[in-house]
């Protein structure tokens, strides 16, 4: 698949394939980039931030990030410019820079989308978690269509940003290609959140 140019927002977060991501923008670089995506209807890449901070000088970004795209923009009550966009294809970061007005461009080869699998019923209680993780007031996915918790790359992603995982844990899982290794990983690190 052929290289392209798209412009960085290096976050301390990790985005999956159709998660929600929020943000209140308020440096002019961002301003612009969220400008420029509004009208020429394209997006930018999210990383996880490896070295730095979200604001200030540029950080370093991972090498594999998610496209977002803006899906909604509004004021915030401090009069902030607040955006919500959603995750889309995942990308491997071939060479990035810096530009003049601060913000970072990276040189990116998108990934296919992992194919189709049915969730196998060793992994059942990991869907079933999710659903009660889901019911919580204000989850972005509450009424969730019940086909798609049948979908392992969907649970995989959903779980990954629902659980209370490290951000280096949350990249490991969004790297990882095969949906069922991803539930195996997950099931690695259930344990850890079970009642003594």
């Amino acid at each position: 698949m052929a290289a392209k140019d798209i412009p960085l927002f290096p976050l301390n977060a990790v985005l999956f394939p159709g998660g929600p991501l929020s943000l209140r923008i308020f440096e002019r670089r961002y301003l612009d980039l969220v400008r420029d995506c509004t009208r020429n209807g394209s997006g930018f890449g999210v990383c996880l931030i490896l070295h730095g901070n979200e604001s200030g000088e540029a950080a370093a970004p991972a090498a594999v990030g998610t496209f977002a795209r803006i899906v909604d923009f509004y004021t915030l009550s401090d009069g902030l410019l607040g955006i919500s966009a959603e995750g889309g294809e995942r990308f491997h970061v071939d060479s990035s820079r810096v530009r003049d007005n601060g913000l970072a461009h990276g040189t990116v080869r998108f990934w296919p989308d992992e194919p189709a699998v049915a969730l196998p019923p060793e992994f059942v209680l990991l869907a079933t978690i999710l659903e009660r993780l889901l019911e919580q007031p204000g989850s972005a996915f509450a009424k969730a269509d019940r086909r798609a918790f049948d979908d392992a790359s969907w649970v995989g992603f959903r779980l990954a940003e629902t659980l209370p995982l490290e951000n280096r844990e949350r990249q490991h899982l969004l790297q990882i290609t095969d949906p069922l290794e991803r539930l195996g990983q997950l099931m690695h690190y259930l344990p850890r959140f079970q009642r003594a």
